[in-house]
């Protein structure tokens, strides 16, 4: 069983940054962001998989940056430009060797911007 742990998140002043991460305890596929505010549905963020190829969710586009080094199963989630919509918890979820189903999810980790 993969474990999924994502850290960087906190409380950032609009117009901020802050780089989250997801390390996995193995070897994963495709992996993911997916954020849920209060009262809403968790929501696709990015994707990458292990050629670097990314997909944006076209409100993060130009703003969130998505990379990863397959050598630490690790993936890196560049945020800039925060904005009070983008507080959220941010979920990591991965799948695995030959698979796109996101069988793995992370804890989620909690970001705050403040206006």
């Amino acid at each position: 069983q993969v474990q999924l742990v994502e850290s960087g998140g906190g409380l950032v002043q609009a117009g901020g940054s802050l780089r989250l991460t997801c390390a996995a305890s193995g070897r994963i596929n495709v992996m993911a962001w997916y954020r849920q505010a209060p009262g809403k549905q968790r929501t696709f963020v990015a994707r990458i998989t292990t050629s670097g190829s990314t997909n944006y969710a076209d409100s993060v586009k130009g703003q969130f940056t998505l990379s990863r080094d397959n050598a630490k199963n690790t993936m890196y989630l560049q945020m800039n430009s925060l904005k009070p919509e983008d507080t959220a918890v941010y979920y990591c979820p991965a799948s695995r060797p030959g698979s796109a189903f996101y069988e793995y999810w992370g804890q989620g980790t909690q970001v705050t911007v403040s206006s």
